[in-house]
């Protein structure tokens, strides 16, 4: 579907095969801000977010909306497939789930100190503005780099269709993300109220390159996307460690992939360079790995971009949410979570369901619903099956 944005000559590309009416206006009012220089693209997940649309692709040339981008700059996810077979897995998950609980600090929780690696990392990488970030504040940067954080943030521990054994998590930037971006979202809505730009949303308020915040935005943005990046690798290597325990010998890894879905990157479209916005989308250029999780009762999918111009080489970067949390927590029941779950034959934490249903498989739209519907942007390579589930809580 390709809906025109009258007066502005761009349009909304969409890929979503269901799309409540609060998204489609969503989409349609980033398409007509004077900040995106094409059309804007909607990937078969895409739904209500704060800012811009989940699940949308923005073009913007010479101007950054920090909104867009999100909270959690870099989220994304990271997949490692392993020389383990179903059959090389213990008879009961629970101890590994357990140890998974043990090993990686998820919900509000962190590391007492950074790790090791977490304080080499940030040694080696300091944040390009130390006056814009609390000392405090960076002092929990390194306690939290190998961290989960919470909300639909996940451990996995899955089977591929040759019952192959496959390490999978999801999560971003944590704590300094969050301020980083929260601080130039405010500022971007600051200079455009100054400067008099219009805005028909304030979330959309932008800087132009021209903006001395613009290169400040960037800087903080990029690394953020790196601590992101490093977060996924540190979280995989201890959650490689507890499956090595879990199985009594070795685990080697054949291939991991590391995707951001919440990013900015500068590319070329349509002879242009361009910032390509991926807010809830991964980068899908031809032979571009990447990872699409389900719910947590369903599958999730390790695919293959084919490199589809029109999305701006882009995919969804998961089912989509059809229920907001509110909304899920007073739509369904413990039971019923307790049951999909149950169905879905994950070892998971069903002593902390009351606190987990806003992501019950029920939430969220079907995996294979957005699959079929992006078959022109990516083909898949493997449909996993969760064994075990892991969140913060």
């Amino acid at each position: 579907m390709e809906t025109h944005v009258a007066g502005s000559g761009r349009s909304v590309r969409s890929w979503a095969p269901e799309l409540d009416e609060n998204a489609r206006q969503q989409a349609l009012r980033s398409a007509r801000s004077p900040a995106v220089a094409a059309d804007v693209a909607l990937m078969p997940d895409a739904h209500f977010g704060l800012g811009a649309t989940v699940g949308s692709v923005i073009p913007t040339e010479s101007a950054i909306i920090p909104a867009a981008v999100g909270v959690d700059i870099g989220c994304g996810m990271v997949a490692a497939e392993l020389d383990l077979d179903a059959a090389d897995l213990p008879d009961d998950l629970t101890p590994l789930l357990h140890s998974i609980g043990r090993s990686i600090p998820a919900g509000f929780h962190k590391h007492k100190e950074a790790t090791t690696p977490a304080a080499r990392w940030m040694n080696a990488n300091p944040v390009p503005d130390k006056d814009r970030v609390p000392a405090k504040q960076l002092r929990k940067a390194a306690d939290q780099l190998g961290t989960l954080g919470g909300g639909n943030h996940f451990v996995e521990v899955c089977l591929d269709e040759r019952s192959r054994v496959w390490a999978v998590l999801h999560s971003g930037s944590r704590g300094i993300g969050n301020v980083m971006a929260r601080g130039h979202i405010t500022d971007a809505s600051r200079l455009c109220k100054e400067l008099e730009r219009a805005l028909e949303d304030k979330d959309l308020a932008y800087f132009l390159e021209t903006d001395s915040q613009f290169g400040d935005y960037i800087a903080d943005m990029l690394w953020a996307q790196a601590y992101a990046l490093e977060n996924r690798e540190q979280m995989m290597n201890v959650l490689l460690k507890d499956i090595r325990h879990a199985v009594g010998r070795p685990v080697r890894e054949v291939r991991r992939i590391n995707c951001h879905h919440n990013y900015t990157v500068r590319e070329r479209h349509d002879g242009r360079d361009l910032w390509i916005t991926r807010k809830g989308a991964i980068r899908a250029g031809a032979d571009d790995w990447g990872v699409i999780p389900g719910s947590m009762g369903a599958a999730s999918y390790i695919v293959r971009g084919l490199g589809n111009s029109a999305s701006y080489q882009s995919a969804s970067h998961g089912a989509g949410r059809r229920h907001g949390r509110k909304d899920a927590e007073r739509r369904f029941t413990v039971d019923e979570f307790t049951e999909a779950m149950t169905a879905a034959g994950r070892t998971w934490q069903e002593g902390a369901a009351s606190k987990l249903i806003d992501e019950s498989p029920m939430a969220y739209k079907d995996i294979d619903e957005v699959m079929a519907a992006q078959a022109d942007l990516v083909e898949v390579g493997h449909r996993l099956e969760a064994v075990v589930n892991y969140k913060g809580v």
